[in-house]
């Protein structure tokens, strides 16, 4: 009977490690479903920005105001499009600062796949386009990233673009967020896209504004708060009962944002 019973907890726990080991590769072989649910088809742009091809590149998205001030490169959230962001175009060209959306490879009206490196490379290529084929100067740049983008900021910053920087709903990597979401697998060993944006910190030399909903249900609070205290200097900006889609609802955000970029 001993014996018996012997077998049968073998046996029990020899399913319960295969079903965890199979999770473990299913979790992996669709992490980048999972990071980067791209919509499955291209909106329209009708607020009258230019769609820009990027030789190397993907394209962006550009909508010029009047003069030589501020020019926003936004880089988005990973469940959007560059065509959603009419709405923001428009509130900065208001504000007589111009705007600038780079697409994800992966997403639509794009070649290749999703990545960390592949974001990256898109990034520089659109900044590099901008400053010296469209020839804006660089010291009108801003960088601005929302969630998933704040990483592509971030390492845009580290390597010297941008004369300010600004960060919502930022997290200071992949890996933590990842830990926070599915804390009974060994995300470090898993992950492929790491933006490690921690890592980063000490390479930003350019003031810095960071908001965060202090109920962001997908990017932790704490996160974006650690973040801060990495990057020297930086001012952060919790949005009390703000969650991680509805930052831009709030006038406060909105005026704190506009102040930083047009102040500067």
């Amino acid at each position: 009977m001993v014996k018996k019973l012997r077998r049968l907890g073998m046996v029990i726990l020899g399913a319960l490690v295969s079903g965890y080991l199979l999770l473990c590769v299913l979790l992996f072989a669709a992490q980048r479903p999972l990071i980067f649910p791209a919509p499955q088809s291209l909106m329209s742009v009708l607020d009258g920005s230019t769609r820009v091809e990027v030789p190397n590149g993907t394209y962006f998205l550009y909508r010029q105001a009047p003069g030589e001030g501020a020019v926003v490169v936004h880089f988005h959230g990973n469940g959007e499009q560059v065509s959603n962001l009419s709405w923001l175009a428009q509130s900065w060209v208001r504000e007589g600062v111009s705007f600038v959306a780079v697409e994800y490879p992966g997403y639509p009206g794009t070649r290749g796949g999703p990545s960390e490196a592949a974001f990256f490379d898109a990034a520089e290529a659109a900044l590099v386009h901008l400053t010296r084929v469209l020839h804006v100067d660089r010291s009108r740049l801003v960088l601005e990233g929302q969630s998933i983008g704040t990483g592509v900021a971030v390492a845009m910053a580290a390597r010297g673009w941008g004369r300010r920087l600004v960060l919502l709903s930022p997290y200071t990597s992949l890996f933590d967020v990842a830990a926070r979401a599915f804390p009974w697998f060994p995300v470090r060993l898993l992950l492929r896209d790491r933006f490690d944006s921690g890592a980063k910190a000490a390479e930003i030399k350019v003031p810095t504004l960071i908001v965060h909903g202090t109920h962001d249900e997908v990017i932790p609070f704490d996160l974006g708060e650690t973040l801060s205290h990495a990057i020297v200097g930086a001012r952060f900006f919790p949005v009390q009962g703000a969650h991680h889609n509805d930052l831009w609802e709030s006038e406060d955000v909105v005026e704190r944002v506009f102040e930083f970029v047009i102040g500067g």
